[in-house]
């Protein structure tokens, strides 16, 4: 199937998102989208898929004017999206939810379980997916979940299929089984659309690039023919130095300790250590233990044994709002159920942690609390018109930055980010690894847990790699690698 879209405009409201978008996608190639959070390129394939309406353009597919009036419909023609934030439903279970709207059914009209339990298991093999496809979908990882979400499109037979940050939440191992399943339906004549941030991805699958910025379409280019900086340039409209910004920060005492965190099944005799001023990166693979441990100890989770310390002080973490209230922040890896009140508007969602801040005989200091907010909106960068639209309309990478901007503006003394540049452009990446720098100048202790390789190497002092539960070793920057880490990783020495 080829798709041709030409000047492709659209405005919401006064918003003016997309301002004329050419972009051509052929069969059995696979076509890289690239812009910074907001250039519009969500929006551009949601008008693919009959989501949203275009106010100008056209859309020419097999060589015939072609619109969709749902993604429903979009999706029964072969036109099939997976989009970065998860479309699943907690409380069923994984066979359950690829079979939403999808349900095989017997003679009778009734569901035919087993049928649907054998394509499942199938196509499971052919992703090489252990889940048991009867768990609960709300007992699974965020990296589990998206490959649900995959497993979910490859079942509609899809001629086009649109990944919007697929390996966000996946592992190197997880991401490597999706690039064979990637080039093996380029081989099928399936044509891709590829958003990523991820800059080695696009150089190693992509066939073309296509960049946007602020909702034009600025080239297209063979990934052969272009280079990383090129398309940066083209992306942010300058040039971007070094993606990791020098760390200076002093690194003084240990300010935070974790000793012997225990939860049965899932980390065990879990101890380290946090100094002011220090980014400590957790690396392992997905499922080895990293996020549980972060949530069990700011309160999310239940510990069964184990301590935790501040500045020399045992504290006492049975809630959140206890973590918050010690000092502690936890910047989750699923902004969208955890990090974020979606029908709350931006204003809100930064200042809930510290609204008691801004109380006066029980009143709201409504002009301190909006000046607050504009000050962390100005300096994370958070692309909206005004801190009281909701945050539910700004893209991922804007979400982001608020759910950031929320942790910042409390003035934690520890700093937990789980995948804190999730879904977040290149321009914007920087800027959260200066702001974590900046922050560290301050004296606050970084913890950082994230898949990504290149950032753990990047912007860490030290790395802590956790296998199956347990701490496999510990690196300093200096001697820290991919081969060692992922060495460590996979029960390595």
């Amino acid at each position: 199937m080829d798709v041709i879209m030409k000047g492709i405009t659209k405005s919401f409201g006064t918003n003016s998102v997309l301002k004329g978008v050419d972009i051509q996608l052929y069969g059995g190639k696979i076509h890289a989208l690239m812009g910074e959070n907001g250039a519009g390129k969500s929006t551009l394939m949601n008008i693919l898929t009959g989501l949203h309406k275009y106010d100008a353009g056209e859309i020419i597919i097999d060589g015939k004017e072609t619109i969709y009036d749902n993604p429903k419909v979009a999706e029964e023609n072969g036109v099939s999206f997976i989009h970065q934030e998860m479309n699943t439903w907690p409380q069923m279970t994984v066979v359950e939810n690829l079979f939403i709207g999808k349900e095989i059914k017997n003679k009778f009209g009734w569901l035919n379980k087993k049928e649907m339990e054998m394509k499942a298991k199938e196509i499971f093999t052919d992703l090489g997916i252990t889940i048991d496809i009867n768990t609960e979908v709300s007992l699974l990882s965020v990296g589990q979940q998206q490959m649900i979400e995959i497993a979910k499109a490859l079942m509609t037979n899809a001629k086009v299929l649109i990944m919007d940050e697929p390996t966000a939440a996946l592992t190197e191992r997880e991401i490597e089984v999706l690039f064979k399943i990637i080039v093996n339906l380029r081989e099928k004549g399936v044509a891709i659309i590829y958003i990523s941030h991820r800059m080695e991805e696009i150089f190693k699958i992509s066939d073309s690039i296509t960049v946007m910025r602020d909702g034009v379409s600025i080239d297209t280019m063979k990934t052969k023919e272009t280079c990383v900086d090129d398309v940066v340039r083209k992306m942010v409209g300058r040039d971007l130095d070094d993606y990791y910004p020098e760390k200076n920060s002093t690194i003084g005492e240990v300010i935070f300790e974790g000793r012997e965190l225990s939860k049965k099944g899932i980390f065990k005799d879990i101890s380290f250590t946090v100094r002011q001023g220090e980014i400590v990166g957790f690396s392992g693979l997905m499922g080895s233990g990293r996020t549980e441990v972060m949530r069990a100890i700011f309160g999310i989770d239940e510990l069964d044994s184990g301590e935790v310390y501040l500045e020399n002080t045992l504290l006492k973490i049975k809630t959140p709002s206890d973590a918050i209230h010690k000092g502690i922040g936890f910047l989750t890896e699923n902004r969208k159920d955890e990090g974020l009140i979606l029908d709350y508007s931006i204003k809100e969602n930064i200042s809930l942690p510290s609204i008691d801040g801004f109380k006066k005989k029980g009143i709201i200091d409504t002009e301190a609390e909006k000046d607050f907010v504009d000050l962390l909106m100005k300096r994370l960068k958070v692309k909206a018109q005004s801190s009281e639209l909701a945050v539910s309309n700004l893209s991922g990478g804007n979400q982001q930055k608020v759910v950031l901007a929320k942790w910042i503006g409390i003035g934690s003394k520890v700093l937990i980010l789980d995948e804190p540049t999730r879904g977040v452009d290149v321009g914007a990446k920087r800027e959260i690894y200066q702001l974590m720098n900046e922050l560290a100048d301050r004296g606050v202790a970084i913890i950082m847990v994230s898949s990504d390789l290149p950032e753990i190497l990047g912007v860490s002092d030290r790395v802590i790699v956790v296998h199956e539960g347990s701490i496999a070793g510990e690196l300093g920057r200096t001697e820290a690698t991919e081969e060692k880490i992922m060495s460590l990783a996979t029960g390595g020495y």
